[in-house]
């Protein structure tokens, strides 16, 4: 469970670099996005046969990366929107 949140952690992080432009995400939404991100790229690599939701492999790991970073731009998205409604 520790290793599952410290590659969340080291998933979301990589798609905040990844991703341009200045993010406003506290560590715990960049945690979780990326723990989110982790799950789809784990159920993505089960998918495709390439190893188990929870193992980390070159396909899970590559789709959670990308998968976070479309998450972490979406919260950014839904984030500039809320505020731009105040």
């Amino acid at each position: 469970m520790i290793g599952f949140i410290v590659a969340g952690l080291v998933i979301g992080a990589l798609a905040r670099l990844i991703k341009p432009g200045k993010q406003n995400l506290s560590l715990l939404v960049t945690l979780l996005l990326g723990l989110a991100g982790s799950v789809i790229g784990g159920v993505v690599a089960n998918l495709l046969g390439t190893g188990n939701i929870f193992e980390l492999n070159v396909i899970g790991f590559i789709v959670a990366v990308v998968a976070a970073v479309l998450l972490i731009g979406t919260a950014e998205s839904l984030a500039s929107r809320r505020n731009s409604v105040r």
